[in-house]
């Protein structure tokens, strides 16, 4: 797929609110409806948040200081060595896949937020994926079969994202700048403080790997209509 191809305005708009609502965890903000009538590209919507997050500039690398307080969980959680762990050391190293689960948790707790770091495996997500478009399919014919495969679909989707040990990301490094996106204020070093800039990219950022776009169609002037 030629990721350029895809522009901004071409996405599902519940997507988009998806991405919106990662923002305000994230940076600690609440949208208000009436927030959004003189916003319609990235640029308008990074002025937004910069207009809600009344905090003093500190130009300071919130992605470093992510790093140093996941390698500090880590080294808490586990018998890894502090020394041994650098940006890009391997995530399967760190987490086995039959202690994955339970050392996620542990470092999930020590850090005091999500990792968001485990899914399904892709054979699950498609057959799954598969179960849900057969079901739709067979409430034509007979809604009690439809509605008994999608009940299987939403227990096998529960239990596959509550189970699922696949790593979303490859290294330390990516889980980094995974939480330091997605946990933008719990990650400051100084949570009184943003860095302006930064703010931009992470924004950007969440659009780029939420909804698969290329960095390129991203710019300021990037439209949502």
């Amino acid at each position: 797929m030629d990721h350029k191809l895809i522009q901004l305005k071409n996405v599902d708009r519940e997507d988009i609110h998806d991405v919106i609502q990662k923002i305000e965890r994230s940076f600690g903000i609440t949208f208000n409806p009436d927030d959004f009538q003189n916003v319609s590209t990235i640029g308008d919507l990074c002025n937004l948040v910069h207009s809600k997050l009344k905090l003093e500039h500190l130009d300071t690398c919130t992605t470093q200081h992510a790093f140093y307080m996941l390698r500090n969980a880590i080294t808490t959680s586990t018998t890894i060595d502090r020394c041994a762990i650098n940006t890009n050391t391997c995530l399967k190293d760190v987490f086995p896949e039959e202690e994955r689960l339970q050392l996620v948790a542990d470092i999930e707790q020590e850090m005091g937020l999500r990792l968001n770091v485990l899914q399904p495996k892709d054979a699950v997500i498609f057959g799954l994926a598969a179960l849900f478009i057969l079901s739709l399919v067979a409430t034509y014919f007979n809604w009690q079969i439809g509605m008994a495969g999608l009940t299987a679909f939403a227990a096998g989707s529960y239990m596959a994202i509550k189970r699922g040990k696949q790593l979303a990301v490859k290294t330390v490094g990516q889980l980094a700048e995974k939480i330091a996106r997605e946990h933008y204020l719990k990650c400051r070093r100084d949570a009184a403080t943003v860095n302006r800039k930064e703010v931009n990219q992470k924004i950007r950022e969440l659009f780029q790997h939420d909804l698969d776009l290329d960095a390129s169609v991203l710019k300021s002037g990037a439209s949502f209509n």
